[in-house]
């Protein structure tokens, strides 16, 4: 969005919880050396309890915050589009300025302990590769 700053949209389906939680961390990470933005391909009602608990558990807050629908603004002119997970899905589009790539995330199940047990599993994937996304986005 601007050649002095770097930009990053973070996907998923809902925007309530994966796609929050990198956004946080991202920003937590980067302060404002990152333009930051979430949205969703079917936008969601209210933020998952389990994701807000999870981040806040590290220091980090999603105050504030909603889920949200993509726009073709943000959608054309970030730098970077990472969709999580494996449901949401998006197309490039002409005109449009950076890359779309897709985190895996883990999808814990019941085996793995309550929700929010389960959350931690995602939210801990999620910040090793908000780290290296980080160094990506400030060193290019």
């Amino acid at each position: 969005m601007s050649a002095t700053k770097p930009s990053v949209l973070f996907v998923c389906v809902h925007n309530a919880g994966k796609s929050q939680m990198a956004a946080a961390l991202m920003r937590a990470k980067a302060g404002d050396s990152v333009a930051v933005f979430s949205g969703g391909t079917h936008h969601g009602d209210a933020l998952n309890a389990e994701a807000q608990s999870a981040i806040a558990e590290l220091g980090v807050s999603m105050d504030g915050e909603y889920p949200k629908a993509i726009t073709d603004e943000v959608f054309k002119t970030v730098d970077r589009i990472v969709i999580l997970g494996n449901e949401a899905k998006l197309n490039p589009v002409a005109g449009m300025n950076g890359t779309i790539e897709t985190w895996f995330t883990p999808e814990p199940t019941a085996a793995d302990g309550d929700k929010l047990a389960q959350t931690r599993i995602v939210r801990e994937d999620i910040v090793q590769r908000i780290d290296a996304l980080y160094l990506e986005l400030v060193n290019n």
